[in-house]
């Protein structure tokens, strides 16, 4: 069956190129104009009931198939009409029984089919699928952002972003094949014309020319089957003409064109009703026969009953529904109470002018990004995010939303209605709301989302709503990741790897480190920003490490010279580290201020120098984050816990590798160094 489907379509391609040469006996092309009538009727039926026009993203390649296969059956036509004046009961009956004999009534039947054809269903369709074609091009990189948006967002994953990629283009390739195969559809009508015309002028010529035939009877004999010919094949031609229409215009929809028409007209029964009465309001004009007008109106009566009742039965439904929806107790019980006075690890709040967003009704799917992107976290820093709670907020300010730490609000946002936010650096011809990006801080602008296209056209990133603020809640949510990893997430993430490592649980806790130890490193270790989804090999460093000190720094040490290149592979750029250095001089004298702590050593300088080292980093990793380059600063392992503490808070989108930890890089390549000469001269 495989290698018919793949031989089937050639072959016939080839059969068609040869009807063209070879004459066909009458019979064969009664079969065969029978034929073409089915299959483009067939074709016609598959494109009302397709539920998007991809679903029949073959049409253009049928269409043309379908063409040729109509102009070689009138060429086998027109050869049997010149050499036997006979070609077929099919075409006899159209020239003498449909039109009733008459050359006159034949043409014009003939002209009007050419009319409706060429001049409003061909020209409609040409037109509405190269409109279709421009939108489907210009909004192609705004569906990909949007892909890419989704992906980062945690809303999708790869396959599926894959797939979505793939009907994006698939769509684009469809709508430019329909702008060319609408062409097919003119030059048919066009060629019908021109054939028919040849067979009139050509039969007469051949009647009385050749066969020495009176003028009347050529005219009965030639002209006759001619029409008949137009006639036979205009038929197909006009049912692919309409097929193409209903392809390019049909909208993605989950039902078929029938479906859609008849749900769509009845649901409201007023228009019906209107209609019903202007019908029968006709009926009073004198001389109209009545009794069409009245069995009109009465059917647009009728049916605005049943909508009617459609309707009511549907709000029944509903209020149904809401009543058996239980009702939230009241009851001031011990156990609601304790579960009311729980502060959410993690939450978002709205204000009352964004519920849109969570309204999956109106298209708002915020709840389900929010949703997916524990999902991403997990894969990210390799731990369960919290469920997050949303919530509205009827305190905060119109179109803002607040994210919530363990009840404190840690971060703000604006997403105003009705908007899209455009990032990039020629907003100005924009209309809109300047603002900055929430995560980077980048230049941005809050545009109608009608600009989206224009806005796109001009180079700018544009990022809906909903994913301005699931991105803005995924970056909070990888900052505070350290606090946000409890005892009982450590307890999960310990049970997940002992059932299939047991041996590296067993041999570190509790004999070696309890949970509460392995918190600490962890919580170390994502504060830093560092994924913890490789925890058999942190817990085999700590089960080394473990046995010979419990300090902390020590112990992240340790779990960070396990993880190996995995430390310095998110800041790597064309697989080379760009790094910021500390002058030897001055690294020793840091070295030297190392004091011991609660927390871990600290580094104890005096306040001058501190500044102008904080100052000296601040301004070098600016210089280089400019070039679109993310710098690290590279010094000893022994220095390296006690310089984050000092840089972190301030800098702390520097990261602070030890030496151990470049092996990840192909290639280093030094953007400066500190010198304490730097630092002295910063402060002063």
């Amino acid at each position: 069956m495989k290698r018919i489907n793949q031989l089937g379509v050639p072959v016939g391609i080839v059969l068609i190129v040869v009807m063209l040469v070879v004459p066909l006996p009458a019979a064969v092309l009664d079969l065969l104009i029978a034929l073409n009538i089915t299959a483009a009727l067939l074709v016609l039926m598959v494109a009302m009931f397709v539920h998007r026009p991809l679903d029949f993203a073959a049409f253009p390649a049928v269409l043309l198939v379908m063409t040729l296969f109509r102009l070689a059956l009138n060429v086998s036509a027109t050869r049997l009409v010149l050499l036997d004046g006979f070609a077929g009961k099919v075409i006899d009956t159209f020239g003498h029984f449909v039109v009733g004999g008459s050359l006159i009534v034949g043409l014009i039947v003939f002209a009007i089919l050419l009319v409706i054809q060429f001049v409003v269903i061909t020209n409609g369709a040409g037109r509405v699928a190269e409109v279709g074609a421009r939108f489907t091009l210009d909004a192609m990189p705004g569906k990909q952002m949007a892909i890419d948006a989704d992906l980062n967002s945690g809303l999708i994953d790869e396959d599926e972003a894959r797939r979505r990629r793939k009907e994006v283009h698939a769509e684009a390739d469809f709508y430019g094949s329909m702008d060319g195969a609408s062409k097919f559809v003119k030059g048919d009508a066009i060629a019908a014309i021109i054939i028919t015309l040849v067979n009139l002028i050509g039969g007469f010529a051949v009647g009385v020319g050749q066969l020495g035939m009176p003028f009347g009877e050529a005219i009965t004999t030639y002209s006759l089957l001619s029409v008949g010919d137009g006639l036979v094949s205009q038929i197909p031609a006009l049912l692919l003409s309409v097929a193409t229409g209903l392809i390019v215009t049909r909208s993605v929809n989950d039902a078929d064109m029938g479906s859609d028409i008849v749900r769509q007209v009845m649901a409201n029964p007023l228009p019906l009703r209107v209609a019903g009465f202007g019908a029968l309001g006709l009926c009073l004009i004198p001389g109209l026969p009545k009794l069409p007008f009245i069995v009109a109106g009465g059917a647009m009566l009728i049916a605005s009953s049943r909508s009617a009742a459609a309707v009511k039965e549907a709000e029944v439904a509903e209020q149904a529904a809401q009543q058996a929806a239980p009702a939230l107790a009241a009851a001031d019980t011990p156990e609601l109470l304790a579960a009311e006075i729980q502060v959410d690890p993690l939450g978002l709040e709205l204000s009352a002018d964004m519920i849109d967003l969570v309204d999956a009704s109106n298209g708002g799917d915020l709840l389900d990004r929010v949703k997916a992107l524990r999902r991403k976290i997990a894969t990210d820093l390799g731990i369960v995010a919290p469920p997050v709670r949303t919530r509205d907020n009827l305190q905060l300010p119109s179109q803002t939303y607040a994210i919530m730490l363990f009840g404190i609000e840690v971060a703000r946002g604006e997403a105003p209605s009705g908007t899209v936010l455009a990032i990039g650096d020629y907003l100005g011809s924009l209309p809109g709301q300047p603002t900055r990006e929430p995560v980077f801080g980048l230049e941005a602008k809050w545009i109608p989302a009608e600009l989206r296209s224009q806005a796109e056209l001009s180079g700018a990133t544009v990022v809906d709503r909903a994913s301005v603020i699931t991105t803005h809640l995924a970056e909070v949510v990888t900052q505070y990741a350290g606090r946000l990893l409890g005892r009982e997430d450590v307890r999960m993430l310990t049970d997940v790897v002992k059932r299939t490592h047991p041996v590296v649980v067993e041999e570190l806790t509790p004999t070696q480190l309890s949970l509460g130890e392995i918190q600490r490193v962890l919580q170390e270790l994502l504060d830093e920003g560092v994924s913890i989804r490789d925890l058999v090999r942190i817990f085999e460093a700590l089960s080394l490490r473990a046995t010979r000190t419990k300090e902390l720094d020590p112990l992240v040490e340790a779990a960070r010279a396990a993880l190996g290149p995995a430390i310095a592979a998110p800041y790597l750029v064309d697989k080379t580290l760009h790094v910021l250095t500390l002058e030897p001089q001055l690294e020793q004298r840091i070295l030297e201020s190392l004091r011991p702590g609660d927390h871990g050593q600290t580094i104890a300088l005096d306040p001058e120098t501190s500044q102008g080292l904080i100052a000296s980093l601040n301004h070098l990793s600016q210089e280089i984050e400019n070039r679109n380059l993310r710098p690290v600063l590279v010094c000893a392992p022994q220095l390296r816990p006690a310089l984050r503490r000092l840089v972190g808070p301030i800098i702390p989108r520097l990261a602070v590798l030890s030496y151990q930890e470049l092996t990840g890089a192909d290639q280093i390549r030094s953007e400066g160094v500190v010198t304490a000469n730097q630092t002295l001269a910063v402060s002063a």
